[in-house]
Order: structure tokens, then C-alpha cells, then sequence
């Protein structure tokens, strides 16, 4: 087999600025140096303009694109480094003639499809070509590596060109097969003469066998000479039409009027909703020519929410007045209990204010599926064919180690994206692989293989959920309301397939090893022999060759080896593209009648969305910023190969259980309004969770409660997966309309005009804060975004493509509110999204390689202004309040059927180190310049008090320790919180334990949860706060304060050893540091329990009262602790004898000490005159 590896001279490149506009426009522009001189890059941009003025030489292809020579090549060539500042274009000429257009894109494509891409700082960036990317054999069209006729070109062994379909492109009437580089040669320096029958080709007979893959017409004017690409597209977006804009204007009818007069809303809260009377009390403007909103918002029954809000303003009094009485009343018999006791209880109330007042406006949304496929999906005047106007979506999927997360659980999340219900040519899929495994990339192969087999039969079947594992695994009927009578066949045939897959995926680390061991002795054989035919008198030394990690064609892998080497550790590998899917053609690919075919796919669309592996480069001394920096590589890879105006981010371990949730997603952010939304969050659901629930995993009263109250502010955070962003959001812009400028106080009385912007339309809405000026300057931008010209030109073409519709008839009178001549420039009209997407190429893969660099980053503001924001393990917190705090507003999407499934740690160790890195995020988020005292005025009191509680609620830790101390102290000492048990005590703590049992009630009702999943969420806030919550402000503090950075790890593992029980994980017992605060604590009131009732039973006058209160306090604290206490016992009471050990030798000193500072009455010796009956 003859391998050939490709080295594109074109990748190795400095930033360019080209003299032609429209050669600037398009993505064969080059940016992003990879092999700048450090005395370069450390120049201060102060001293130089922000394009420097930099050579570049190129010459057109034979493909007809250009290509640039390198640093090296020119000097090389030159013999200096002085350069002018032209360009070289070489006209086509008998010896040059550039293939037809119509072709060479479509082959370009496939060749960049079946290359591996890798570079990074200060290297080339290289493309290998490759003959397969696994093992096991690609069959569909659109896969890196597919099976195809091979070239007959004597010594070749290239793929022969194809079409979307995989059918051969031959060039000559012959058949003669030939693959796209021979037949380059053959037009240049072999006459244009055909190797099989000899005769001339005939460019005429190429755009006949093309046939598949002609250029395609687009929707759109024709564009303008010296037009750039971005420009094209931007001009789709200007109206001809202005009568309808502006429509509310002429009197005919008032729309904010009736807005008014009728207390109704548009955009995500919506108003004119057909009702079931046919809209007999709409206006007549409206039901001749009715506008559906795509969402709804369902406001919580007063029924429920009236005495809600009230209850919460009765315990808020209740409470002053209770710690007003407490404050007065001192215990004087013991002050520090009382003193203790007071701290706690204000603290206690603090928090639970902070907590209970952004609950008091809650909502919940709807969406209408239905309206969103009409508007954008049904034949209209400017969309004749009917097809998708929705704009696209990048999917970011993060992995890092394969150890720690299965490649078939992940496989199983990339399937469930590439059968989601979206239109295929606006779907994008980015699996970041921030630990360069080749484990990870072949696994993505392989599911990108059997994607072929189970896209089509989703799609044919309406299969939910669309992970095939969860599918398989499902317990309900699966025939139910399937009527296709092929079904039973498909589905088992598709279940055997994968059964196979998950065979192959389990046994690819095995296979790995073999292949890799295979190929080391090889090249060992090899080096022996070479070394013994230099042979001298010298002794012969042992071969020590590095044993690599090798890829299925037999090349290196470029990421990380099994056994680290140089440049091969996980700290320390080049970047890597991979393009396992290249993107789909642009109209629907029907499957035909196929015998070779596991099932019948006729009249099934078979194509695939574009799936792309991701490994941003990675070197010592660098700081990489963990996953926040690996989804901001992904945000600039992606924008250069496909700029998603959307971007929906999830972990590995979860995926979508609704394949329609993308486009719940889309109703909110294409709504009227829609364009001021940053994020669309979805809840958080879970699977594999014990029925009880025991460590509160669901945590349902966060995704239920506290995430649609925040819905009804300014927006719920950011939780880290399963979110919609907008890119343009990420970007770090403001919203639009966020500033609104008046001409003066005097405006009103004298008609001014407002001063129009010099800025083009397409960029009015890219704006940021820290700008004085209305409009940005966009070549500002490279000093935010990197040097990257592609990157910066893809910003102004995201914003427009994530416009909502300017389909509402009142748009018109927004532009008198906001005081802009005209607002069409925020919207979108119909059809413009129906354009094709860019076809990829070389260039844009290579500029790829670039931003996802280590070094590309360096004095720019990502992770600083843009993208996810890095400083905290919890970034997604932070990233989410950096956008509410620009003005940003977000939305909660609770959809009927679950959006998105994924799993959560069981095992208690397990889950206290969760709870503990949230913790840590939010102590780091409260001393750093994230914490909401600093947030702007653009974010509403009540959603700051939000942020405000997401930093302080770790610190109640230290209260919380304390207050469950404080009845065993009591017992103790005999003592009590309060000087005695009196009515007023006893009343205020009763309407106090009642309010907070009637608003619990009141949020069951309206947020539907169940009462069992509040207790255990009760339990688990105290388990938490005892734990973890108290060793994140320990670590916090330390970091803080002395900058010292400490670990709680895992020891002894116990008690999972049934590999049949599905919950096994549950029993295991794993010692750490952070159970020992949780077993003093019940250790000390068990004991305390105990030594009350002997003091009170033993003593001359008992008092009883003091007895009965420190024991219900006690039970309090261990009820809420009984699931922990269950937790440690395991299966069948296995615990490690560490526990036990630590929780009797601290609660004894605990109650030594306590003997010896206070020793009871009549006695000063330790002990005193006390027994134990």
C-alpha cells in the first residue's frame, strides 16, 4: 500500500492584510501566524498598527484557489527577509488550467474531509491524508476515510471523486476511475489527455457526469462585482418592503394603544394567542391578518401565587420580631449559649431572605412548534421551495480523559446530535478532546459509521429518545404507536448492529494497544537493521526507539501516547482537526432502494450533519484554563468553519432525550424580542438515580424552584450544559437597544433629527460597554478577538443571521420608542437564511489550526470580556453573570418531555466532591470582581440579591456547624438557648416551623415537585453545609488570604461488589476528609442525648424543660442527617473501621473537654462527683 502524506504549503502563514477587498471578504484569506518569532509576538501593540503591513506571496492552483508560500519558502528563495507588499497571481495558461469551479470546490471539500489537520505555536500546520480513521470500514458518503473506488492510475492508491451519494465522478465517457490529484496532473503537464482511452477531456461532459454537485442556485439577489462574502450575505438582510415596517405609523391601528388599554404582551410573553371563540375580542386589524407568537408565558393562578407572596411578607415580620425578642432576652444563666445561638439565628434569617426574595415573581413558558415550522419552514414570497429559514446551531460536546468518561457514553451523546430534529445543512457537531486521546477520536469514527444505520432509522421510525443505549434500554412497550410494518424487522436488525458497535467501542482500547505494539516492533526491526549495516568496532547499543501511539493508517497519532513521550503527554501535543462528517449538501438526500442496506431507506433523508474532532493544542508553561479555555477553542473553531449564530453546549454524559428541544430552544430566541435573550437554559434531568433519591441528585428544588423564579427576573444562570447561547452574546456585546440616546431635554418641544450612524447597518448591533461611541469600530476588534481576520469578519455575519423575524406589525412603532429613524436593521427577513453554507477548503480548516493555539489567546480578552469567562471552577456561573450583567436577559425552557437526560453521582464521596467544587466556585466568585455587590445597574435588585446568594450560601456553613453543636452543648451543660421554655418562645418558634411548612407547600403546588424530593433536598442542605460547603470556605480562604491550594482526596473503597445491582455504586463507601465534620456531629448528640437524660433523671430537680428542648434539637440535627448516617453503613453495615475509629475518639475528647472545662456542680476535679447510673 502506498501511503502518501500531504503537506500544504499553504499552512504555514503569517497574519495578512490582502490588497483586494474581496479576496479579504472570503475564507481563503490568511490570518493567525504560527511561526512568529517570540521578539515578535512581544512587541507591544502600541508600537504598531493593528494589521501590520505584512508580505504575502501567492500563486493559483490548479483547482483555481489561492495558495501562499511560507516564511521559509520565500527566504529561501529571496535570500532576504525584506518583502514588498504585493500579491503574485499566475493567469491560467496551457500549463496552468485550473479545474472547473463546479468540481473542484465539491473535491476540495472531500480532500479536506479526508484529512487530519494538526499545528500549532511555531510549527507548520500540516494535512494528512488518510486512508481509513478506524478499522472497521466507512460506508457513508460524507465520512472521513469512506470506501470508494480507488484511482487506476498505476502507483496511486487515492480515492476517486465523488458526489453527496458516494458515486464515482469520472471525467471522461471511458469510466476510467482517477482521483483528483492525477487528474490535475493529467490537465497540467499531460495535455488534458485522458490515461484510459487516450482521447482529450471535455469540460463540457464534466458538468454532465457532475450532474449531483452542480453549482446551486440561491435564493438571493445577484451579487455585487468586488462584493466580500460577508458583505453577499449581509445584503440578504435589506428590505425592499418598508410599507409593512412601518405600518403602525399611519393611524390605522395603535399597537402600543391596545398594548396598553388590554394589559397584553408581545415577544416571549405574548399576547395575541387564538383563543377557542375565534378571536372574537381581538381587533379587527389583527384577526384579518393575525400574528402568532412562537412562545407563550403562563403565569403562575393567583389562587396560588397571592398567598405565597403574602406568607412570605408574614414570615419576614414574624422573623424581625422573633430576633428583636431574642436580642432582648438573654439567657443570663449561660450568655455564650444565648450569644451563639443570636449570631446564628440573624445569619440564618440574612440567608433565607436572600434566598426567598427572588422567588417572588415565578413563571413558567410554552412554546408552539407549529408556528415556529410556519414561519420558517412553510413556501412564502421569499421562500418559493419552502426550506428551513431557521438559522444554524454548533453543538459543542466536551470530553477530557476516556478513563473517567466512557467513549460509549460520549459516542452515545454524538449519535443523539446527529439524529436531533434540525434542519441537517444548519447543524454543526464540535467534540472537544481536551485530553488529545486517540481512544476518543476512534470512538467519534466509529459512531460517526453507525450514524449511517441509525440517523435513517430515527428518522424513519420517529424513534424517542435518540441515544441508542437508552433506546434500547427503554422499559416501555417500544412497539407503541408504531404502524410501519417494517418496523419489528428494522429494529432488530438495527439492535443487532449495536450490539456490534458497542463491541468495537469497548474493545478499542485492546485493539489500540495491539495495533500500536505491532508497529513499535516493527520499527524496531528496523532500526536493528540499519544500525547493523552501519556496523563498527564500536560495541552495537541497544535500539531505544519511543513507543508511540499509532493511528489506523499507520501513521503517528498527534495528540497523546499511551506512553507519554515529548510533545505526546497530555499536557504537551500539537492541535488536531478532524473532519469526521464533512458538511451536507444543501437540499434533502433521498435514500434508494439499497440490497446492501441493513434497512429500507427509501424516500429517507440519509444525510448527516457536520461532526468535526476538536483537540486545541496544548504545551507546558501554558496555561490552559481547563474546560472554560477548551469551549472557547471550540467558539473560534467553529466560527470559522461553520459561525453558528447559536451554540448549544453539552457534557458528554448528556444528551438530547427530546430531539425537538433545539427548536423549543429557537422559539424563544427568533420571537419578537428574542434578539435581548443571551441564553436559553434547559433544566437538568438525570438517569441511573436510586428511587429514593437518598442524596438529593435530581436536586429538583433548584431546576424546579429557584431556576423559574429567577425565569421571571432577569433570567435563570448558567448551569453548564444543556444551554442555547447566542454567539454574539458570548462575544461579550451588549444587547441591542441597550442604550437608548435622546438628543437633549428639549428634544420634545423642537423636532431634532437623530444624528445617523456612519457605521453600515450590518454592524449597528455589535456594541460593547467599555465603548463610548454608539457603534463599535470593528478594526478594534482584533485586539479582543485575536489577529485571526476570518474570525473578526465572521462576528458582524453571526449577529445578522440570529436576528429574529421582522414579521410583526408593529415593528414599526418600536422605532419611535427608542428614538432610531428605523429598527429594520435588528430583524431578519423571510428567506434570508435559505443561502447555502460555505463549502470548507484547506485554508479554513488551517485557519482553524490557528485560533485553537495556546498561544493565540496571548493579549487578546477571551476569558477575560469574551466567551466563557476563566478565574473560577465554576465559570459557567460567572459566564452567565457577566451577561446578566451587561444587560443580557436569559430564559428558562421546561419542555413537556425531558430536553435533555444525563447521569449524576450516586455514591455519597462522590457527591459531596461535586457539591464541594460548586462550593469552591462560589467562594472564589464572592472575592473576586464577580461578586454581585459590584454588578452594574443594568441588572435588576432582585436578580443581583440572586447572584449576591450564589456567593454567600457556602459561608452559612459556619453558622450552620455551629447551631448543630449548640444542642448538644445544652444537654451538656443543662443549659438552654433561652432562659426557659415560655409562650412567647414557644409561639414565635411555632408560627415560624408553620410559615416555612405553608410556603413549602405553596411551592410544591406551583412548581409541581413532590414533598418527598423538598425533605430530601432539606436533608442534603445541611449534609452539604456540615461538609463540603465548610471545606470550600477552608480552601477558599486559604487561597484567598495566604494563597495556599488544598485537595480532599479518596482512599479505602468499600461494599460495591455486586456488579448485577444497577445501584451497586451507591453502597460503596470511599473515606474522605469531608465526613468527619458530619460524624462528630452525630457522634456529640447522640452522647449528648445520653448524658441529658442521665443528668436530668439523676438530678434533685430536674428540668425537664431544658432537657426537652435540647433533645428536639438533637433529633432536628440527626433526622437530617439519617441519610448520610444510612450512606456510611453501605450493604449489609460495611463500613471501614477508619470511620469509626475518628468518630470515637473525637466525640470522647469532645466530651472530655467538656467535663474538664465545666465539670458538674460541687466538684472541681474532672468528673466531679457525676456517675453514669
Amino acid at each position: 500500500m502506498v501511503r502518501r502524506q500531504h503537506t500544504v504549503s499553504l499552512f504555514k502563514f503569517q497574519a495578512v492584510r490582502m490588497a483586494s477587498k474581496s479576496f479579504r471578504g472570503t475564507r481563503s484569506s490568511l490570518s493567525a501566524s504560527s511561526d512568529l518569532d517570540d521578539t515578535n509576538r512581544n512587541t507591544s501593540n502600541a508600537d504598531r498598527p493593528p494589521y501590520p503591513p505584512t508580505v504575502t506571496f501567492g500563486r493559483r492552483t490548479s483547482s483555481g484557489r489561492y495558495m501562499s508560500y511560507s516564511r521559509d519558502d520565500l527566504e529561501s528563495e529571496l535570500g532576504s527577509t525584506e518583502f514588498s507588499n504585493y500579491t503574485v497571481h499566475i493567469p491560467p495558461t496551457p500549463d496552468n488550467n485550473p479545474m472547473d469551479p463546479s468540481i473542484s470546490q465539491k473535491v476540495e471539500e472531500q480532500y479536506v474531509s479526508n484529512s487530519l489537520f494538526t499545528g500549532g505555536f511555531n510549527s507548520v500546520t500540516r494535512a494528512h491524508l488518510m486512508d481509513k480513521v478506524m478499522e472497521s470500514e466507512s460506508t457513508h458518503p460524507q465520512m472521513a476515510g469512506s470506501k470508494g473506488s480507488s484511482c487506476a492510475i498505476p502507483g496511486c492508491d487515492a480515492k476517486v471523486m465523488s458526489d453527496e451519494r458516494g458515486v464515482d465522478i469520472l471525467p471522461c465517457e471511458c469510466d476510467f476511475k482517477i482521483c483528483r490529484d492525477c487528474y490535475v496532473d493529467a490537465v497540467k503537464t499531460g495535455g488534458g489527455i485522458c490515461a484510459g482511452c487516450k482521447d482529450p477531456y471535455k469540460v463540457a461532459d464534466l458538468d454532465e457526469v457532475a450532474g449531483g454537485i452542480t453549482p446551486r442556485h440561491h435564493l438571493s439577489l445577484p451579487p455585487a462585482v468586488g462584493m466580500s462574502k460577508m458583505e453577499r450575505r449581509l445584503s440578504l438582510m435589506k428590505s425592499t418592503n418598508k410599507s409593512v415596517l412601518m405600518r403602525s405609523q399611519t393611524g390605522d391601528f395603535d399597537h402600543n394603544r391596545w398594548l396598553f388599554e388590554t394589559k397584553g404582551t408581545y415577544g416571549y410573553g405574548n399576547a395575541i394567542w387564538p383563543k377557542e371563540n375565534n378571536g372574537a375580542n381581538e381587533p379587527t386589524e389583527l384577526v384579518s391578518k393575525p400574528w402568532r407568537p412562537l412562545t407563550r408565558k403562563l403565569r403562575i393562578p393567583a389562587a396560588i401565587l397571592s398567598p405565597y407572596r403574602l406568607l412570605i411578607f408574614v414570615r419576614m415580620v414574624v422573623l424581625g420580631f422573633f430576633l428583636m425578642w431574642r436580642v432582648t432576652h438573654k439567657n443570663e444563666d449561660a450568655i455564650w449559649l444565648w450569644g451563639m445561638s443570636v449570631v446564628c439565628e440573624l445569619w440564618f434569617a440574612f440567608s433565607w431572605l436572600l434566598d426567598q426574595l427572588p422567588k417572588l415573581n415565578p413563571v413558567n413558558r410554552a412554546t408552539d412548534l407549529a408556528v415556529l415550522k410556519e414561519k420558517f419552514e412553510t413556501p412564502g414570497p421569499n421562500n418559493p421551495t419552502g426550506k428551513s429559514d431557521l438559522p444554524g446551531i454548533d453543538i459543542f460536546v466536551s470530553t477530557a480523559d476516556p478513563e473517567k468518561e466512557p467513549p460509549l457514553v460520549t459516542a452515545n451523546t454524538i449519535l443523539s446530535i446527529l439524529a436531533a430534529e434540525y434542519p441537517v445543512e444548519k447543524l454543526a457537531c464540535y467534540v472537544s478532546d481536551d485530553g488529545g486521546a486517540l481512544l476518543t477520536f476512534e470512538a467519534m469514527a466509529e459512531a460517526a459509521s453507525f450514524a449511517n444505520i441509525w440517523v435513517p432509522f430515527c428518522r424513519k421510525h420517529v424513534i424517542e429518545p435518540r441515544n441508542p443505549e437508552s433506546y434500547f434500554n427503554l422499559k416501555r412497550d417500544p412497539y407503541k404507536n408504531k404502524v410501519k410494518p417494517d418496523f419489528v424487522k428494522d429494529r432488530r436488525r438495527v439492535k443487532r448492529e449495536y450490539d456490534e458497535f458497542k463491541v468495537r467501542i469497548n474493545g478499542l482500547p485492546d485493539s489500540i494497544r495491539r495495533r500500536s505494539d505491532a508497529y513499535h516492533a516493527r520499527e524496531e526491526i528496523k532500526a536493528m537493521k540499519v544500525q547493523r549495516q552501519n556496523v563498527t568496532d564500536d560495541p552495537i547499543e541497544t535500539v531505544k526507539i519511543p513507543k508511540a501511539t499509532w493511528m489506523a493508517d499507520g501513521t503517528h497519532w498527534p495528540g497523546t501516547w499511551m506512553v507519554s513521550s515529548t510533545e505526546h503527554s497530555k499536557g504537551d501535543h500539537a492541535g488536531i482537526i478532524q473532519v469526521m462528517l464533512k458538511p451536507p449538501s444543501d437540499e434533502p438526500l433521498q435514500g434508494a432502494s439499497d440490497d446492501t442496506m441493513l434497512i429500507d431507506i427509501t424516500d429517507v433523508d440519509i444525510r448527516l450533519p457536520l461532526l468535526v474532532y476538536v483537540s486545541r493544542e496544548k504545551r507546558p508553561g501554558y496555561d490552559h484554563n481547563k474546560k472554560a479555555g477548551a469551549m472557547n477553542a471550540l467558539v473560534r473553531a467553529s466560527a470559522i468553519m461553520s459561525n453558528g449564530p447559536f451554540i448549544l453546549n453539552l457534557d458528554c454524559d448528556h444528551y438530547i432525550y427530546n430531539s425537538e428541544a433545539m427548536r423549543e430552544g429557537m422559539c424563544f430566541m427568533m420571537d419578537r424580542g428574542g434578539d435581548r435573550i443571551s441564553y436559553v437554559q434547559f433544566p437538568q434531568r438525570f438517569e441511573g438515580i436510586d428511587p429514593s433519591d437518598r442524596y438529593a441528585n435530581h436536586n429538583t428544588v433548584f431546576f424546579d424552584v429557584n431556576m423559574r423564579a429567577l425565569d421571571g427576573l432577569q433570567g435563570p444562570v448558567y448551569v453548564g450544559t444543556g444551554c442555547l447561547f447566542r454567539r454574539i452574546a458570548l462575544y461579550g456585546f451588549d444587547p441591542p437597544r441597550s442604550k437608548e440616546h435622546h438628543s437633549g431635554f428639549c428634544s420634545c418641544c423642537f423636532g431634532r433629527k437623530a444624528a445617523v450612524s456612519s457605521t453600515p447597518e450590518e454592524n449597528r448591533a455589535l456594541r460593547m460597554g467599555d465603548s463610548d461611541d454608539e457603534d463599535m469600530n470593528m478594526s478594534l476588534f482584533p485586539k479582543k478577538f485575536g489577529n485571526s481576520s476570518i474570525l473578526v469578519d465572521s462576528i458582524p455575519v453571526a449577529e445578522f443571521q440570529g436576528r429574529p423575524l421582522a414579521d410583526h406589525p408593529a415593528i414599526g412603532s418600536l422605532a419611535d420608542r427608542i428614538g432610531l429613524r428605523c429598527v429594520a436593521f435588528f430583524y431578519l427577513d423571510k428567506g434570508a437564511l435559505t443561502i447555502p453554507r460555505d463549502l470548507l477548503d484547506a485554508s479554513t480548516v488551517a485557519e482553524a489550526i490557528s485560533v485553537i493555539s495556546c498561544w493565540y489567546e496571548d493579549k487578546t480578552e477571551w476569558g477575560q470580556r469574551v466567551g466563557w469567562i476563566y478565574g473560577s471552577v465554576t465559570e459557567d456561573v460567572v459566564t452567565g453573570y457577566r451577561m446578566h450583567n451587561r444587560g443580557w436577559r436569559s430564559i428558562y425552557c421546561v419542555t413537556k418531555r425531558d430536553a435533555f437526560r444525563g447521569t449524576a453521582p450516586i455514591n455519597l464521596t462522590d457527591r459531596l466532591h461535586q457539591v464541594l467544587r460548586w462550593a469552591t466556585g462560589s467562594v472564589e466568585i464572592f472575592f473576586s470582581r464577580n461578586n454581585a455587590l459590584f454588578a452594574s445597574p443594568r441588572m435588576k435588585l432582585l436578580q443581583r440579591i440572586a447572584y449576591l446568594n450564589v456567593g454567600i450560601y457556602p459561608f452559612t456553613s459556619i453558622f450552620l456547624i455551629v447551631y448543630c453543636f449548640l444542642p448538644a452543648l445544652s444537654l451538656f451543660s443543662g443549659q438552654f438557648i433561652v432562659q426557659s421554655l415560655n409562650v412567647a418562645f414557644l409561639t414565635y418558634l411555632l408560627v415560624i416551623s408553620v410559615t416555612l411548612c405553608l410556603l413549602a407547600i405553596l411551592e410544591i403546588k406551583w412548581s409541581g415537585i413532590a414533598l418527598e424530593e423538598w425533605w430530601r433536598n432539606e436533608q442534603f442542605w445541611l449534609i452539604g453545609g456540615t461538609s463540603a460547603h465548610f471545606a470550600a470556605v477552608i480552601q477558599g480562604l486559604l487561597k484567598v488570604v495566604a494563597g495556599i491550594e488544598i485537595s480532599f482526596t479518596l482512599t479505602s473503597k468499600s461494599g460495591g461488589d455486586d456488579l448485577d445491582d444497577e445501584f451497586a455504586d451507591l453502597y460503596i463507601v470511599k473515606w474522605t476528609a469531608l465526613m468527619i465534620p458530619p460524624i462528630v456531629i452525630m457522634m456529640t448528640n447522640l452522647i449528648a442525648i445520653a448524658v441529658g437524660f442521665s443528668r436530668t433523671i439523676y438530678s434533685v430537680i430536674p428540668q425537664w424543660s431544658k432537657l426537652i428542648g435540647g433533645v428536639f434539637f438533637s433529633f432536628w440535627v440527626l433526622a437530617h442527617l439519617y441519610p448520610f448516617a444510612k450512606g456510611l453503613m453501605g450493604r449489609r453495615g460495611r463500613t471501614p473501621t477508619i470511620v469509626f475509629v475518628w468518630s470515637g475518639l473525637i466525640a470522647i475528647t469532645i466530651s472530655l473537654l467538656w467535663v474538664a472545662i465545666k465539670p458538674p456542680s460541687g466538684s472541681t476535679e474532672i468528673g466531679g462527683s457525676f456517675t453514669f447510673p
